[in-house]
């Protein structure tokens, strides 16, 4: 019960904070900034060829942080890549939804796009936790070298899991995702049409 203080203090700054910003401006008009890396660590394999959902499991005490999310584009493919700081592999639940609500609020998140890509990063952890240094770029982030791509939209942690959406401007193309590690990764491959 020591910690009981310290769970009120954290549940009511996260029903707060998000009707501290500008929700009443619909995210088309608000101004994006522009992720300023575009290019692959690793070069992609085959385009992706399923749209259906992917999951996979986080290592056994995983407690990672987004501290670093970019866009890029390849013939065939374009990539959006969370880096992660703290220990252990990521999971993930990666699949389409008819819109996006944020984990917790419920509140309703705009993106762009004709599709929207729900990414749950499983195995994260709060940055206190993890004691890592989380993203603090721009919010969606984007980049006019992979238009496929509308934006990536809040990185948010709510028990455990960080959610993001990811809009695209085709309806629901084949995607893949990976883990990879040094630093941890979790990329998302969608195939441009």
């Amino acid at each position: 019960m020591r910690n009981a203080p310290l769970f009120v203090l954290i549940a009511a700054a996260a029903l707060i904070l998000p009707g501290c910003g500008t929700d009443d401006v619909p995210a088309a008009s608000q101004s994006t900034a522009t992720s300023t890396t575009s290019t692959f660590v690793e070069a992609p394999g085959d385009a992706p060829t399923d749209a259906g959902p992917k999951s996979g499991p986080a290592d056994a005490g995983a407690a990672l942080t987004v501290t670093d999310i970019r866009i890029g584009s390849q013939p065939g493919v374009d990539r959006v890549v969370f880096e992660l700081g703290g220990t252990g592999s990521p999971g993930w639940q990666v699949a389409y939804t008819d819109s996006a609500a944020q984990d917790g609020s419920g509140r309703a998140v705009e993106v762009a796009g004709r599709s929207i890509l729900e990414v749950r990063i499983l195995g994260s952890a709060y940055p206190f936790d993890s004691t890592v240094p989380p993203y603090a770029g721009p919010d969606p982030v984007t980049d006019p070298g992979a238009p496929g791509i509308t934006g990536v939209y809040e990185s948010l942690v709510y028990e455990g899991v960080t959610q993001s959406f990811i809009g695209v401007e085709a309806d629901r193309p084949p995607f893949a995702v990976s883990a990879l590690a040094d630093p941890p990764r979790l990329v998302v491959d969608i195939a441009t049409q």
